[in-house]
């Protein structure tokens, strides 16, 4: 048997690291707005050299932030954070001298935080049924088992246990624990509770009478056909007309397969756009929204610490680098707007149309051409656009939005695939129901207005829309 021994071994390689303050500007140029925002206050509490300015205070020129470092000598800056702040050159002096501009205020900013404290979160779909639980004529035994039952409910309002996994966890009968649910199962909304769409979609019926309807009797048998759209096949099987089946098809469809949906926790987020696209005359203005963010300087207080001949050296070493990690914030701040702004300015120039007459005229565009007239490379346009948005005249859109691949029209020209899209789901918006247009009706009208696509791309743009086969679109009058 080999004899195991320790040794130590030398070995030279490459390899990539980020320095923490690298990190901390790509987190910057990644981040939307509001979470910058909360960037920017987490390290204002953690680092006291730095101070807020007045909310009315014009953002800091980048000239005037790297002049205020040059003017302190005694801040004695390593070697690493030289290179690190000439790491990306692309990074120029930040460019603010936009049209239009309107100040931060003190208005602005009780507008703007009384619209964030408006934002509220509305209730659960566990805390509404919970409520009405409280008021029904139970024991505390049986509250705590309608509680269990409630913790089973899932976000959409299923019941996700079955009463015998449920009734085996908490010791109790299988038929009383039943009794309970039945209880529950009636409560508002109407179809939470239930294990299965049909058992769902049966209980709404019940609840408005119509148990025994034509719609009762397809949810209840046919459920599967009504989801393939074979409506003349559940016809002949119910023995009734096709127009029968179509209007409880409908009504079907007014019905709530999800319950739990009106409680979800998934509210709409609310947007703060990165960059507003103003038209002034007969050319558009770009605006860096940035009236949210905190205006940051270096305390003097700090700077007058470092020049005091009785400031001891552990103190001075302390403060230096502060003062080093908030000046890097500061110039990581300049950088991410003028990054996004040179974005927006490229993509104004080649969006110009779009911005004039919307969807139909968007062109295509790609993250490394923007890159090549930018002077930026294509990750960074992918870091800067991620998470952002721009309102512009046609409404507020991501910036990613604007990245878009093309297709070759019968002329020559390109469009963007977005375009396709829209022009096919406006053409099935457009459509007779009664004889809805097939994947090669819907080609043969592209390729007459110059736009020439496979007909596997129809299909595909189709499925994209979440578009339904036309078979499956068919509807009866």
């Amino acid at each position: 048997m080999a004899q195991q021994t320790l040794h130590l071994s030398q070995e030279q390689r490459l390899s990539m690291v980020l320095a923490p303050q690298l990190r901390q500007s790509l987190e910057m140029l990644q981040s939307p707005a509001m979470e910058l925002r909360a960037m920017i206050r987490a390290e204002l509490d953690a680092n006291p050299t730095l101070e807020e300015l007045p909310v009315d205070t014009p953002p800091i020129e980048i000239e005037k932030v790297n002049a205020e470092i040059e003017e302190h000598k005694s801040m004695d800056f390593t070697k690493e954070f030289e290179i690190l702040t000439r790491l990306d050159d692309e990074w120029k002096d930040y460019f603010f001298q936009q049209r239009e501009y309107q100040p931060h205020s003190s208005e602005s900013t009780e507008k703007q935080n009384f619209l964030y404290d408006s934002i509220t979160q509305g209730e659960s779909l566990q805390e509404h049924l919970l409520h009405q639980l409280s008021l029904a004529e139970f024991d505390n035994a049986d509250k705590a088992l309608g509680e269990m039952i409630i913790g089973s409910i899932n976000e959409d309002g299923y019941l996700t246990s079955s009463i015998e996994e449920l009734a085996a966890t908490c010791g109790t009968d299988a038929g009383h624990l039943q009794d309970i649910l039945l209880v529950i199962q009636d409560f508002d909304p109407l179809g939470v509770g239930a294990r299965d769409l049909r058992e769902c979609l049966l209980f709404q019926l019940e609840r408005l009478g119509k148990a025994d309807s034509t719609a009762g009797r397809i949810v209840n048998a046919h459920l599967e056909r009504l989801a393939a759209h074979k409506l003349q096949d559940i016809a002949k099987i119910l023995k009734v007309s096709n127009e029968e089946v179509q209007l409880a098809a409908n009504f079907i469809a007014t019905l709530e397969p999800k319950p739990g949906r009106a409680y979800s926790s998934e509210s709409s987020p609310y947007i703060t756009p990165e960059v507003v696209v103003l038209k002034v005359e007969d050319h558009y203005v770009i605006v860096m929204n940035d009236d949210d963010l905190p205006r940051l300087r270096i305390s003097k207080h700090y700077r007058s610490l470092m020049n005091d001949t009785h400031t001891g050296q552990e103190v001075r070493d302390y403060i230096q680098e502060r003062v080093r990690s908030g000046s890097f914030l500061i110039k990581s701040i300049h950088q991410r707007q003028q990054t996004i702004f040179k974005i927006a300015t490229e993509i104004v120039r080649v969006q110009s149309e779009f911005l004039d007459q919307g969807i139909s005229h968007l062109k295509p565009l790609t993250m490394s051409e923007v890159a090549t007239v930018v002077g930026l490379h294509e990750t960074t346009i992918s870091r800067a656009v991620a998470g952002k948005h721009m309102q512009t005249p046609q409404g507020t859109f991501e910036m990613k939005y604007f990245f878009t691949p093309g297709l070759k029209t019968g002329d020559g020209h390109v469009v963007s695939n977005k375009t396709v899209k829209d022009a096919i789901a406006t053409l099935v918006a457009e459509e007779n129901t009664e004889s809805p247009l097939s994947d090669q009706e819907i080609l043969e009208i592209l390729t007459e207005r110059g736009i020439q696509i496979a007909r596997r791309t129809v299909a595909k743009y189709r499925i994209a829309l979440k578009i339904a086969p036309s078979h499956m679109r068919k509807q009866y009058n």
